[in-house]
């Protein structure tokens, strides 16, 4: 992608920058893409953690020390808001501070609530990893066997986030840089289709995962990939702890085509005109945020 270290302050704006202008779509109606997909431009998705500000410090050091994710550098936003950045692939993982209002929280263990529940990420070397929780003064996890050679554990990052953590000794490089997002969903087959149909992802066939017990239905854009199982009926939703964006080259035809196919809009169509980006806020079925930016656009086209 080119200017790569501008496209990235702007995407980390788009995180918790209200929108500038909120208005009708562009002339494109979303009917000339099948999906949002076609129009993604990076070889991955973005996720977010948004965490109570007290827990900055120990959050910073856990993702940079301990899980040896190569650090970004932070944007501070206006009123002491603060996003952290770390690379893993081609993507990021963006850490909030501060938690937005109007969302609904709910962490604790990953059966407990709809909504993303963990990432899930890879690494060669279980005792290595150790070394590092056990420096950093947290227990060495508890790896148990995966499958094909590979152990994994479960843990909670400094904010009560669960992480997954795969050991795949001896794999290719790439392995190393996926990152899986893990949805409890309350309606597996409607958010099947709207992962599948309506974001565009690309279906993989079912997994079990002995680690949680279910089957994980996976749905792949590059280096990222979004598992969803269903996690019962009643449960509490958590639409705030964690989100997911995407890049693409075009943003009014993902309003539009959202329009089209009744997907609610958590925040409409907006830019950060100084900015030259351009973003949309959707929510999946159980109410997790996907949101689209395009960055790189002019100031004179933002309506």
């Amino acid at each position: 992608m080119r200017n790569r270290p501008v496209t990235a302050l702007l995407l980390g704006l788009s995180l918790l920058a209200p929108p500038a202008f909120a208005g009708e779509h562009s002339p494109a109606d979303g009917g000339r893409v099948a999906n949002a997909g076609s129009l993604i431009t990076q070889d991955s998705m973005n996720v977010f953690r948004r965490f109570v500000p007290g827990h900055r410090k120990s959050m910073v050091e856990f993702y940079e020390k301990v899980l040896g994710l190569q650090p970004m550098q932070p944007i501070n936003l206006a009123g002491g808001q603060q996003i952290l950045r770390f690379h893993i692939g081609s993507g990021q993982v963006k850490l909030a501070s501060g938690l937005k209002k109007g969302r609904q929280y709910h962490l604790g263990a990953v059966s407990e609530a709809t909504g993303i529940r963990l990432f899930t990420l890879y690494f060669p070397d279980a005792t290595a990893l150790a070394e590092r929780f056990q420096k950093y003064g947290y227990a060495a996890p508890e790896f148990s066997d995966y499958g094909n050679g590979r152990r994994a554990a479960l843990i909670r990052d400094p904010g009560g986030f669960t992480l997954e953590l795969v050991i795949a000794p001896h794999a290719p490089p790439q392995t190393y840089a996926r990152l899986e997002v893990g949805i409890n969903v309350s309606d597996l087959e409607q958010s099947r289709a709207f992962y599948r149909d309506f974001v565009g992802l690309d279906e993989l066939p079912p997994v079990d995962d002995p680690l949680l017990g279910v089957t994980k239905y996976p749905y792949r854009h590059g280096q990222t990939t979004i598992n969803l199982w269903p996690a019962g009926k009643n449960l509490p939703a958590d639409t705030g702890s964690a989100g997911i964006q995407y890049v693409v080259s075009d943003v009014k035809t993902v309003n539009a085509l959202a329009k089209r196919r009744h997907v609610t809009v958590e925040t409409p169509l907006g830019s950060l005109p100084r900015f030259n980006l351009r973003f949309v806020w959707l929510n999946d079925p159980d109410g997790v945020t996907n949101y689209f930016a395009q960055v790189g656009v002019p100031d004179n086209t933002a309506k």
